[in-house]
């Protein structure tokens, strides 16, 4: 099966590492466009009144975040993509992934990579992965760091 327009969740970790390297590769052999997002949960970190006017540290942060963005961008193409896109938006990771998915069906795969957590950690923290496997209109393939 060959994909066309593949979304990536990016959050820097090793696990996404090795998701952008699966979903390069298939990008590669099928041509397929490569969409690398990244969600900014600063809702849960920052108070309102933090994310103020320009030139605070909530924009320097966004500003910090499409740097590292860009850089995975590069990664990309260095492995062969042609097509190669980046976005950064904010919300609930797993929510804006689903939301941004049903609202572009021409996206047929998300690659996902996944911290692995069980027990009380995934019961605590829950699991964006599973979340977004459960409710993505598309395929969903979920990566594993590796050891």
């Amino acid at each position: 099966m060959s994909f066309k327009k593949i979304f990536v969740g990016v959050d820097f970790s090793a696990q996404a590492r090795e998701a952008l390297r699966v979903a390069a590769n298939m990008a590669v052999a099928g041509h397929a466009e490569l969409t690398l997002v990244h969600v900014c949960q600063f809702d849960h970190v920052f108070e309102p009144s933090l994310a103020g006017p320009p030139g605070t540290i909530y924009d320097d942060m966004l500003e910090r975040i499409q740097q590292d963005l860009d850089d995975w961008k590069r990664r990309a193409e260095a492995m062969g993509v042609t097509r190669v896109r980046t976005a950064v938006i904010r919300g609930q990771a797993w929510k804006e992934i689903v939301e941004v998915l049903r609202g572009d069906r021409t996206y047929d795969l998300v690659v996902l990579g996944t911290h692995g957590r069980t027990g009380l950690s995934h019961a605590l923290l829950g699991s964006v992965a599973e979340k977004i496997v459960r409710h993505a209109p598309c395929p969903a393939l979920v990566v594993h760091a590796p050891h």
